[in-house]
């Protein structure tokens, strides 16, 4: 329980109706969980306006209502909060009503388009080794402690990153590791909480049906940095174009990484195959189980990060080489008999399947072939979709294109998209199978002894949504199920 007025410290208020002393027994900025007592802020989104439902809210028992427009009738015993943006006075409420919770945390955001969830698990992972009890919040999921909770988004909404927050002190968490998506900072759902740490992954063409454009998403990313404070630390890739740009405004202790330029973090890659990396850094050897020159910067932005928080370098050196990859990140096996590999990754965007299949083609012997399965998500960005389909194509021997989530929209349309950035020459690699079930089963009987399979686009999700439903679909099991039909 707690006081209106204490939850409200912070919070930007044009005016106040109604008495701020009362005792508030919970806050829901969805109209349908309200019960007598409650708090609701009335927000705006993308497919609706909370503030249409002030009205359910009140009928519910409200006891207060935070909204950037004031109902024209109020109703007697009810305390009106008239804001200037929902979005930030929904971070601090949050924040305040669970008692500031990362205040007591050493709290690490992990930002970029591109490598974050590895980075955010692996340094769980690392400190938990560590002998530190830790939390996590990533796309793939929840740790609190030893207890994992499933994710729905990849950064959370104010009011449960608070909640998972507060159960992470009750818990003695002493480091949490965070997923920062470029949504979560527009939305403010990071805003009001205190960053120990700052990580820039990089940054490629994804979300542009949600931001205007490159720039517009970009400059949200950079946020992120901007409000960092001094007592935190902001470490970037300095090898991406925007990795500078990322530190440009913050006030944090300013760290970079590199593979290619100078930087406070350099590593030189010695081998790359597919039994690991091996790394030297500050003419230290380091060994990672992780594959590709992606996984490279991802290893070295954790290294990094654990040396800044204080592990020592001997310890961190040997925990690194015992962690495994992360669900659906580069995840592969290889079938008993024709030994051909199966490699299933998260890469949906365009910069993400590049990484990868370059990956791939700098340790195949090129004798044998690559054969790609990869599709778009539907009710998102559609102008990465050509792209995709360029990329596939120039790299891989064979490419099916396939259903990815189509949401609402037609797969087949989706597809035709992603078919148009096939350049002519490349033509008789590609074929569609829209059914991504058939698509890999398609796969795995065109693959002959040592071919690789790259299954693209789902990685961790064990399921598939298709007109609002999700079905179960996990591409790693249905795999392994059509190569050991293959083995017999």
């Amino acid at each position: 329980m707690q006081v209106l007025k204490d939850i409200l410290y912070k919070v930007n208020i044009k005016s106040v109706s109604g008495d701020t002393g009362v005792t508030v027994r919970d806050i829901h900025f969805d109209s349908r969980k309200i019960s007598l007592n409650d708090v609701f802020i009335a927000i705006r989104g993308s497919l609706s306006d909370g503030h249409d439902y002030i009205k359910n809210a009140e009928n519910q028992g409200a006891l207060a209502i935070v909204c950037e427009e004031l109902p024209k009738e109020k109703v007697n015993g009810v305390t009106y909060i008239e804001v200037a943006d929902s979005k930030r006075a929904l971070a601090y409420i949050s924040a305040n009503y669970y008692e500031n919770p990362s205040e007591n945390l050493k709290l690490v955001g992990v930002t970029g388009t591109n490598g974050k969830t590895t980075i955010a698990t692996l340094l769980y992972d690392l400190f938990t080794k560590a002998g530190f009890k830790c939390g996590l919040l990533s796309t793939v999921k929840i740790m609190v402690g030893n207890e994992e909770r499933t994710a729905i988004r990849t950064t959370p909404d104010s009011i449960s990153i608070n909640s998972h927050l507060s159960d992470m002190n009750d818990a003695g968490v002493e480091f949490c590791f965070m997923e920062v998506s470029s949504h979560g900072i527009d939305q403010h759902r990071t805003t009001a909480l205190k960053f120990q740490g700052g990580i820039f992954t990089n940054l490629s063409h994804d979300h542009l049906d949600y931001h205007k454009d490159f720039a517009e998403y970009r400059d949200v990313k950079k946020r992120f940095f901007d409000e960092l404070p001094a007592s935190a630390f902001a470490l970037t890739n300095i090898d991406d174009k925007n990795g500078d740009v990322m530190l440009q405004n913050t006030k944090a202790k300013k760290y970079s990484y590199a593979l290619k330029s100078y930087a406070d973090y350099q590593a030189q890659i010695l081998e790359n195959n597919f039994t690991g990396l091996l790394l030297k850094v500050k003419d230290q050897e380091l060994w990672s189980r992780l594959i590709g020159t992606f996984n490279a910067y991802n290893v070295l932005a954790i290294y990094a990060t654990a040396e800044l928080l204080g592990l020592k370098t001997l310890e961190t050196l040997r925990i690194i080489s015992e962690l495994n990859s992360v669900s659906g990140r580069f995840q592969y096996i290889i079938s008993e008999r024709e030994k051909i590999t199966a490699i299933v990754d998260y890469a949906h965007t365009p910069d993400a399947l590049k990484n990868v299949l370059e990956t791939i083609n700098s340790i195949r012997t090129k004798n044998e072939n690559l054969i790609t399965v990869v599709g778009c998500g539907g009710d998102r960005d559609t102008t990465k979709r050509p792209k995709m389909g360029h990329i596939a194509s120039a790299l891989s021997s064979k490419v099916i294109f396939t259903s990815d989530n189509p949401r609402t929209e037609d797969p087949d349309k989706i597809i035709a998209d992603v078919e148009a950035g096939v350049e002519p020459q490349n033509f008789k690699k590609i074929m569609s199978v829209t059914n991504r079930k058939q698509a890999i089963r398609t796969a795995c009987q065109m693959a002959t002894s040592n071919d690789i399979i790259l299954i693209a686009g789902k990685g961790h999700e064990t399921y598939q949504e298709v007109n609002g439903e999700r079905f179960d679909f996990d591409d790693l099991k249905i795999v392994k199920e059509f190569l050991k039909t293959l083995d017999k």
